[in-house]
């Protein structure tokens, strides 16, 4: 091999190196938000698609967030053979901190009837609250019904319960 290909191929693989390294360095910079939650809905989705999860999450969003996210979303959620439905207000139970999507809306990703399983028990807990029997095992068994949707194993259910139960009703 002469001189002048030795130097070309020695430019060939250290170019490439060179990219990677200024990739990398990027990728440790501020991450996009709106991309970020796009990847996490299509991970989701696929998730949904395959099985693993029943009922899946988006991020809590405000509305004109939400607004501006939606379009992309139904776009993955038709790539991956799912359904969306924009709830503006989730259901609130013992598994997540009540003000976690408050003011805000969220995806429910779905396939088939779990939309339909997922509506009809926000209206029994609104049932429940509304007799004032929302509590203790009544108000526990709304809350593993909704994690049970969302596909967490017993256990995990459980300990979310027990971490959020000990707050005030009016946080719930």
């Amino acid at each position: 091999m002469n001189r002048k290909t030795g130097s070309i191929l020695l430019l060939l693989l250290i170019i490439p190196n060179l990219c990677s390294s200024a990739e990398t360095a990027n990728m440790n910079s501020q991450i996009d938000q709106r991309s970020y939650r796009l990847g996490g809905l299509s991970t989701f989705a696929e998730m949904v698609r395959v099985g693993v999860k029943t009922l899946a999450l988006s991020a809590a969003m405000l509305p004109d967030e939400m607004d501006a996210f939606v379009g992309d979303a139904e776009r993955i959620a038709q790539d991956e053979s799912v359904m969306l439905y924009r709830e503006t207000d989730l259901i609130v139970t013992d598994l997540f901190p009540a003000d976690v999507a408050m003011g805000k809306h969220v995806l429910l990703i779905y396939k088939g009837a779990t939309l339909d399983e997922y509506l009809a028990l926000k209206q029994r807990k609104s049932e429940l609250v509304a007799s004032g029997s929302y509590a203790g095992e009544a108000r526990r068994g709304i809350a593993r019904q909704f994690g049970k949707l969302l596909s967490y194993p017993d256990a995990n259910i459980e300990e979310l319960i027990d971490n959020n139960s000990g707050l005030t009703q009016h946080q719930k």
